[in-house]
């Protein structure tokens, strides 16, 4: 508010300053006007004064009644002092208007030399005329005063006057103020505030449109300035927060580096490969803040071939490797200038294990096959080259061959078993289940494979739990974890079957007191082929497979299976659950 009066206040203040300097000039003007014309009046009336003096002192043919009433007449009062300093003459009774103050300082003045002869001069409301003169041939100073009140009440006129003008003045400026101040100083701040705004950012802001001419054009203007403005900054933000949640939701990492070896520009998944911090990375030199070599050499060629580069390279990440490709491009303007390189970085981990795995499977298989392939084989040679006519050696033979024969086709179905829960379109069976029934009921075989491997087998599963699930799947799950804790257990070994239950889950605990896990290896039992020891588990007849079995059937039960183990001790599996099975 104080801004929008300012200029209002100035022209105001200016305006008064002009009347009071007009008023001070005219009152001095006025005031110097009187004052000639009483001088020269005075000046006259002294002539008269003189003669009357003069024929007051030589023939007393005037009276000293006279003297006063001629100086009441004039309005003037006369006071005649000799050089010695006395006071002949004193008429100034006659005119009461001049008190005895101003007679006495009057005086004063003048015999102090303060006042100069022949020479008008003004004290208060009096004007008083020193001149020198004789009078009966006795010299000394003849001074006479009048009051001079038409010059105040001029003066108090003249006031009046300057102050109605200055009223009305300041009542034509105010409204003529107040009428540019609506039409062209108002519109013009109103769009400098907004104009404020808009270099601020604050893009909403707007201003009133309703006025005329260039005011109203220039309102209009800014308007359609900010309209645009706010249409601009709102797509090119929605474009900004678009190529953002691409570039921060892009699987791949991203590096975007300037012509001169900066990063300008990285996304999410970029940070959760190489962990760290953007501002580890962003305003810093490419090749301080990624401390890899391969990817060095790679932004080298974009830069010396310009074209498009790919290389592999390993990334350690603690006791694990990432296996990354990065690709790298040049990026041109418009003429072909240099601006950067930008480089995506490939996670290609997952194909290189299962490329790993593939060759793993193709060897393992190999090697599972060729073992009983090789012993049918060479029996058979030997019995068709003159062994089958002993018939005791054609018997421990023919054994042999339905032994390997028999783990042949065990292998075979295993892998059968384990490729069919690997595929997309394998589904459950499910069912309610009862599951101490079920365990119930696989005790009886497991017990006659216990009591051959002198192992007592103990059971604690009580109750009736019902859960969801593949009551045939579950069964082969406990089957191969029991008859693997009954094959690891020594002479004379113990098992424990025992069941939990909890709001959500059931839990089944299989323990046992054989030869235990070495902890290194632990994560690694459920790998297809996998052995701990490769001697006992070819002697047991096992495949390698029946726990990458287990495993696929508990995650399929959207279940966890978990293990704990010590060499020489014995080992326990954790088999978790759930009651209710949820179908993805």
């Amino acid at each position: 508010m104080a801004s929008n009066t300012r200029p209002l206040m100035t022209y105001t203040v200016l305006v008064v300053i002009v009347m009071l300097g007009l008023g001070i000039i005219l009152a001095q003007l006025t005031r110097g006007y009187f004052i000639n014309i009483f001088e020269q009046r005075v000046e006259l009336e002294s002539q008269y004064f003189i003669t009357y003096l003069d024929r007051f002192t030589e023939d007393r043919e005037v009276s000293q009644e006279e003297l006063y009433n001629f100086s009441e007449q004039l309005n003037t009062g006369m006071i005649f002092i000799s050089d010695s300093g006395e006071r002949i003459i004193d008429t100034v009774d006659a005119v009461p208007v001049i008190s005895k103050d101003e007679k006495q300082e009057v005086i004063t003045r003048v015999e102090g030399g303060t006042s100069p002869m022949n020479e008008g001069q003004m004290l208060d409301e009096i004007f008083y005329y020193p001149v020198n003169n004789s009078v009966d041939d006795i010299n000394g100073t003849l001074i006479l005063l009048s009051p001079v009140e038409a010059l105040t009440n001029i003066t108090k006129n003249i006031w009046l006057l300057i102050g109605f003008t200055l009223l009305l003045g300041l009542l034509v400026i105010f409204v003529i103020g107040f009428n540019v101040f609506s039409k062209y100083i108002r519109p013009i701040r109103s769009a400098a505030n907004v104009a404020t705004e808009l270099a601020k950012g604050n893009y909403k802001a707007r201003t009133y449109e309703g006025h005329f001419g260039e005011a109203g054009q220039l309102s209009q203007s800014i308007n359609i300035l900010a309209r645009n403005l706010q249409e601009m900054t709102s797509t090119k933000g929605m474009q900004e927060n678009q190529l953002e949640a691409v570039i921060n939701n892009m699987g791949n990492g991203l590096v975007l580096i300037d012509e001169k070896g900066y990063i300008l520009l990285l996304n999410r998944a970029f940070l959760e490969t190489f962990k760290g911090e953007q501002n580890d990375f962003i305003g810093h030199l490419y090749h301080d803040a990624i401390p890899y070599t391969t990817i060095h050499e790679t932004v080298q060629k974009i830069y010396m071939f310009e074209e498009t580069v790919s290389e592999t390279f390993v990334l350690p990440v603690n006791i694990d490797r990432k296996h990354l490709e990065v690709t790298g491009a040049p990026i041109f303007s418009e003429d072909r200038k240099w601006r950067g390189v930008v480089l995506v970085f490939h996670d290609i981990s997952e194909l290189k294990q299962l490329e790993q795995m593939r060759k793993d499977f193709v060897a393992n298989v190999s090697h599972e096959l060729k073992t009983p392939i090789t012993s049918i084989r060479g029996f058979s040679e030997t019995l068709l080259d003159g062994a089958m006519k002993d018939e005791k050696m054609l018997e421990q033979f023919l054994q042999i061959i339905l032994k390997e024969s028999g783990r042949l086709q065990s292998l075979i179905q295993d892998l059968l078993e384990l490729s069919k829960l690997e595929r997309d379109d394998f589904l459950l069976n499910v069912e309610q289940v009862e599951v101490q029934r079920l365990l119930n009921d696989l005790l009886p075989i497991v017990e006659q494979h216990a009591e051959q491997k002198q192992v007592k087998l103990h059971a604690s599963i009580k109750g009736n739990t019902m859960i969801q699930g593949d009551s045939s799947r579950l069964k082969q799950v406990f089957m191969n974890l029991l008859t693997n804790a009954i094959n690891y257990s020594g002479d004379e070994g113990e098992v424990t079957l025992e069941f939990q239950e909890s709001e959500n889950y059931v839990t089944i605990k299989i323990t046992d007191n054989g030869v235990g896990i070495p902890e290194e290896e632990i994560s690694r039992i459920f790998e297809r082929f996998y052995r701990v020891d490769k001697a006992r588990s070819r002697n047991s007849g096992g495949t390698g497979l029946g726990l990458a079995i287990v495993k696929h059937i508990v995650e399929a039960h959207e279940g966890t299976i978990r293990v704990e183990s010590e060499v020489d001790v014995g080992t326990a599996f954790y088999v978790e659950i759930p009651k209710k099975f949820t179908e993805n």
